[in-house]
């Protein structure tokens, strides 16, 4: 059936997740190449999710689509769930009705160039992409009040920090203020005070750098790390699964923990304070003392259906 001039289907993926009503929501709205900027930061804000993806033609006919990602506030170059989410969607919208399994590769052009995907469709189970990251995570030497962080987080100044891990600042196309603090109960007990926030985060990359608290650990058994996001700049009090985080935070794992070469699965926990349990896996190859690739992945439900009339 064709559509309307002024309508447009989107779908709703829980991302990060093999359940509904867990992980991160996600709009993914298609046919979206007659929306203006300020058209799609409206519906990504009328939406009120952590990204709103739109999905419009490739400029290269190789590749699957071009996707654009707003959160409620501004458009980001880059982030996970929303290319995860993404590719599942567009995988599914094309070999849903397909009752084998397939395995398909895709490469989605985002802000921060192209991203390529692999995405596994399986009969009876949730859909599952991983990517390649666009970028490697570089740190960016900047003074930070520790004090500073510690109140913004409602944390004592004892608390940050574990191991050779130290508060910094990372970015993998996306800059974020990397807190480690000592165990799950002090990331649990992190009460996010966005004035404090605002006054002590640095600028990077030309925004206000958001919080991703971590420790190591997790409850989940097979958690390696266990996180929570919180972004003000970004119109985010706090976000169920970050992958641009993660991303960022793989330069991290790799420099602190002195990762030696070969290949180091990884997985990350976040979401559990807010009861939205989400899992992120990371994949990280490191030679000669540096990152040569990673990956991150995971699994997205669709939970909604809809048109768009705009």
């Amino acid at each position: 059936m064709r559509r309307s001039a002024l309508s447009r289907p989107y779908a709703i993926y829980d991302v990060f997740t093999d359940r509904k009503l867990a992980g991160n929501p996600l709009a993914v709205v298609f046919d979206a190449e007659d929306l203006s900027d300020a058209a799609m930061q409206a519906v990504a804000a009328e939406m009120n999710l952590s990204e709103t993806v739109f999905v419009l033609k490739a400029a290269n006919g190789s590749h699957s689509a071009r996707v654009r990602i707003f959160t409620p506030a501004r458009e980001l170059p880059f982030a996970g769930h929303p290319t995860v989410g993404a590719a599942i969607a567009l995988a599914e919208r094309a070999y849903g009705d397909n009752d084998g399994n397939l395995d398909l590769v895709s490469v989605l052009e985002e802000n921060v160039g192209p991203v390529r995907c692999a995405v596994r469709l399986r009969a009876g189970e949730a859909s599952f992409a991983e990517f390649d990251l666009p970028k490697t995570s570089m740190r960016y030497d900047l003074a930070l009040d520790r004090q500073g962080i510690a109140d913004a987080l409602s944390l004592k100044i004892t608390d940050l920090g574990f191991e050779n891990h130290v508060p910094s600042v990372w970015s993998a196309g996306v800059p974020f203020l990397l807190v480690p603090v000592h165990n799950l109960n002090a990331v649990e007990r992190v009460d996010f005070d966005t004035q404090l926030w605002e006054r002590t985060a640095p600028l990077c990359e030309g925004a206000l750098t958001s919080a991703y608290v971590y420790c190591r650990g997790g409850v989940n058994h097979g958690a390696k790390f266990h996180a929570r996001m919180f972004s003000p700049d970004m119109g985010i009090s706090e976000d169920p699964a970050t992958g641009s985080a993660v991303a960022a935070l793989s330069g991290a794992i790799r420099y602190f923990d002195a990762l030696p070469d070969g290949h180091h699965p990884l997985m990350v926990e976040q979401g559990v304070e807010m009861k939205r349990p989400s899992y992120i896996h990371l994949h990280i190859d490191a030679k000669d003392g540096e990152i040569s690739r990673a990956r991150i992945g995971g699994q997205a439900v669709r939970f909604a259906t809809g048109v768009l009339d705009i």
